[in-house]
């Protein structure tokens, strides 16, 4: 089978395209023929070596990278039920999505509804599921609750807006550009305007008559982190659930508290995807709502594994809005 693995951390040049025999299942696991692969930073993140060293995340060399595919069950391992072979399926955060084949946990993967095709499953698992445990378990968005999105045209900015609407929230927007700007709104952002140097801060204390935001929610990291606390209200929660633009590496606590007495937290999608049925149930609302027209996802780029350089040096210059997908049968 194919596959794109790293043996080396580093840049677009680290990816090597091999020939590896098919594996065949464990006890408890799935085999399942690929038909497509998410594109993510956090495979970037894994080809970069930023989950070297975690263990929320563990990595080990080599690797075949990619988190999230879709595909049908090759075959199943001893134990494994309520699946069969034929079943088309999608998953998240189990390495190996850029092959024909991959070994997946049978807890971690969700069935495909009929009415969504498979490229769909593959582009909303990961961002979809992400937004869902932003969007509820943390920032517990609802009427009356106000709610800043940085990063607002890619795939998750995109779809914490859409959810945040549904759930009936406010919800603030920034970005780089104002094409991106403008993906935003059409995606129904309340407001959307640029970061311009931290001066969204300002823009969003005029708009809640110096209040500030209930929660931002923030994959940006180091450039945009200052300025996220003036934009948050007393009491308020700023979720950095990424580090895209770098890392915050100097954060002093009392910083919160002269901010406001904020609260800060840096959660992970793992914890959040503990079980199985947590997995199926986000899942199936997400594809529902796909499925319904309530949630709209715009796969931006389609690559081939001969373009995989390429997608991934378009998506660590952001040059991409939306999701991108990994073709692979």
């Amino acid at each position: 089978m194919r596959a794109i693995q790293i043996d080396r951390y580093g840049g677009p040049e680290v990816l090597v395209r091999r020939e590896l025999p098919v594996p065949g299942p464990g006890p408890g696991e799935v085999l399942v023929r690929l038909k497509y692969s998410g594109i993510n930073f956090m495979d970037i993140h894994t080809r970069q070596g930023k989950y070297a060293a975690s263990r929320t995340y563990p990595v080990s060399l080599p690797t075949t990278l990619g988190i999230e595919g879709s595909g049908t069950i090759e075959s199943l391992g001893s134990g494994v039920e309520g699946l069969r072979v034929g079943d088309n399926v999608v998953y998240c955060i189990c390495w190996g999505s850029y092959a024909d084949y991959a070994i997946v946990p049978a807890w971690r993967v969700a069935k495909v509804p009929d009415a969504l095709p498979l490229d769909m499953a593959a582009a909303s698992m990961f961002h979809g599921l992400t937004a869902h445990y932003l969007a509820n378990d943390i920032g517990k968005l609802g009427p009356g609750v106000t709610c800043l999105v940085h990063s607002a045209s890619g795939g998750i900015g995109q779809l914490l807006i859409q959810l945040g609407k549904r759930m009936g929230a406010t919800v603030y927007a920034t970005t780089s550009s104002e094409a991106k700007a403008e993906v935003a709104r059409k995606r129904g952002a309340t407001q959307a305007f640029l970061y311009d140097n931290g001066r969204f801060a300002d823009i969003v204390r005029n708009l809640t008559n110096g209040r500030g935001v209930d929660v931002v929610f923030d994959p940006i990291g180091r450039p945009t982190f200052r300025d996220t606390l003036r934009a948050t209200r007393t009491k308020g929660l700023v979720v950095s659930f990424g580090s895209v633009g770098g890392p915050i590496d100097d954060i002093n606590p009392v910083e919160l508290g002269e901010a406001g007495s904020l609260f800060l937290t840096r959660p992970r999608l793992a914890d959040y995807l503990s079980d199985a049925e947590t997995i199926r149930r986000r899942a199936a609302d997400i594809f529902g709502a796909l499925i319904d027209g309530s949630l709209s996802i715009e796969i931006a780029g389609r690559h081939r594994f001969d373009r995989i350089e390429q997608a991934h040096e378009d998506l660590e210059a952001r040059r991409t809005i939306g999701k991108s997908i990994l073709e692979i049968a």
